[in-house]
């Protein structure tokens, strides 16, 4: 790190929240410290030391722009130089019309970026506290994997019991032990997204009988037992595990992620699935496909029975099996401001999955609103926070005040977060009905988000060129 006058931003916790909080604060001239524990102490759920490692998927869901709240987020967040979103699109791989990446590329690519910065410095060691007062203020985004020690010095400070749930991994299968002479490559409704060509999908067509066995052995078969202090930890419903998801009635899956809506068996044209698992390419060599919406607490032996009984899959080869994590989140209505500083410290700023979001780039874009505020705030600038009508100021309103303290949950990004409007008026003499009005708002919703982050971007660079050209006036001439 080159030398700097100004005292180093110190930032604890290198996944995706830690990175991009980073890249925003160094890229607008500060500089940083990066504290990553890994590999010095492990996690439960991480494989590998290298930054933005992505564990339970390697989805960043819709990029849909115009239609989808969480392709507003990613357009938003490109706006805004995100780090995450760079690697993202530098290392996607065929998902329909999803953004899926190469997991271990895109934490390469990030971690590189990171090494290269002259205003970043990367130190590989534990915090067991919290930061101390000389280090003045900080941000804290070690994630749904916090150090215990670490942990339990957050939760006496707040004074909160600690919220938590259980985060569920989806198995990994290699390519080349999948049995094509049954399955199938195609994307729901033939729908091309980045990268792909409405072929992205591999499908495993299902019987009756068969979804029936199925359903089952994910009943019967024998799953992880959790320790007396887990008991009563609520699972998060956007990452269930599929048993749990099979327990609710038999029928749950058939609606949920073996819905066999919108594809055509290439074997058996005339013969329509009753059910339908799906596989995702996990890596850009396409050697590795995710098995999606199959996180699972079935122990290892009994994925791999239960697994390969699905047709196609009988002979399958897993990279990695299914698993659980335990995730922390702290109570942020009540404890954190609109700045996602911690009310009873506030030089202490939060972000990741610890505020509460859920998902990927919901987590990379409270990183990247911390990076931006304590950057504003350490050089003496004023930033507001994003209007709440954009995807990042929704979802900072909803967790920092918007969602009600007493049942807070983890969130990921939706349309409903956003303030309400009224859909733009139809042509004369035509009338826009049911899901063509539902529609017509969405898109209105996201023009809208789009139109507000540029000009909230655009404020913020104005006022940092003012702030630069102020500190350093021989540039002014």
């Amino acid at each position: 790190m080159t030398n700097s006058p100004q005292k180093p931003l110190h930032i604890i916790g290198g996944g995706l929240a830690g990175s991009e909080a980073a890249w925003q604060a160094a890229t607008l001239g500060l500089p940083v410290i990066l504290h990553e524990m890994r590999p010095v102490r492990g996690t439960e759920a991480h494989q590998s030391d290298g930054l933005a490692e992505l564990v339970c998927s390697n989805s960043f869901r819709s990029d849909d722009a115009e239609n989808n709240a969480v392709g507003v987020l990613h357009a938003e967040m490109r706006l805004c130089n995100s780090l995450i979103m760079q690697a993202a699109d530098a290392n996607k791989v065929p998902a329909g019309g999803a953004l899926a990446v190469d997991r271990e590329a895109f934490s390469r690519h990030v971690q590189s970026v990171l090494e290269a910065h002259p205003l970043i410095a990367i130190e590989r060691a534990e915090i067991t506290r919290l930061p101390p007062e000389e280090w003045g203020s900080a941000i804290i985004a070690t994630g749904p994997l916090t150090s215990p020690s670490l942990s339990e010095a957050i939760g006496a400070l707040t004074g909160e019991d600690e919220l938590a749930f259980f985060d569920a991994i989806a198995p990994i299968v290699h390519k080349d032990s999948i049995n094509f002479d049954i399955v199938w490559f195609q994307s729901r409704y033939d729908k091309v997204g980045p990268m792909g060509d409405g072929a992205d999908y591999i499908n495993c067509p299902l019987t009756q009988e068969q979804y029936e066995t199925f359903i089952h052995d994910l009943d019967t078969g024998d799953k992880t037992t959790f320790k007396e202090w887990e008991q009563n930890t609520p699972y998060f419903d956007g990452c269930l595990p599929i048993e749990v998801m099979a327990a609710r009635g038999p029928e749950t899956l058939r609606f949920g992620p073996m819905k066999p809506v919108g594809l055509t068996n290439a074997h058996a044209p005339d013969v329509k699935p009753y059910a339908v698992v799906q596989l995702r390419q996990d890596n850009k060599l396409g050697t590795l496909y995710n098995m999606v919406g199959f996180q699972t607490k079935l122990k290892h032996g009994e994925q791999k029975r239960v697994f390969r009984k699905i047709p196609g899959l009988e002979a399958a080869e897993f990279a990695r099996l299914g698993g659980l994590h335990r995730n922390t989140f702290l109570n942020s209505p009540k404890l954190l401001d609109h700045r996602l500083n911690l009310r009873a410290a506030p030089r202490l700023t939060f972000a990741g999955q610890m505020t509460g979001v859920e998902g990927y780039v919901e987590s990379a874009a409270t990183g990247l609103l911390a990076g931006r505020f304590a950057a504003s705030d350490r050089q003496g600038r004023a930033l507001a926070p994003p209007p709440p009508t954009t995807a990042m100021g929704a979802l900072l309103d909803h967790i920092t005040g918007g969602a009600d303290a007493k049942t807070f949950q983890p969130m990921n990004i939706n349309f409903g977060l956003f303030p309400p409007i009224d859909a733009p008026k139809p042509a004369e003499g035509k009338r826009l009905r049911g899901k063509e009005k539902g529609r017509a708002r969405k898109k209105a919703m996201a023009m809208r988000a789009l139109g507000d982050i540029k000009r909230w971007v655009g404020m913020d660079a104005s006022i940092a060129s003012r702030h630069h050209r102020l500190d350093h006036p021989e540039l002014t001439a």
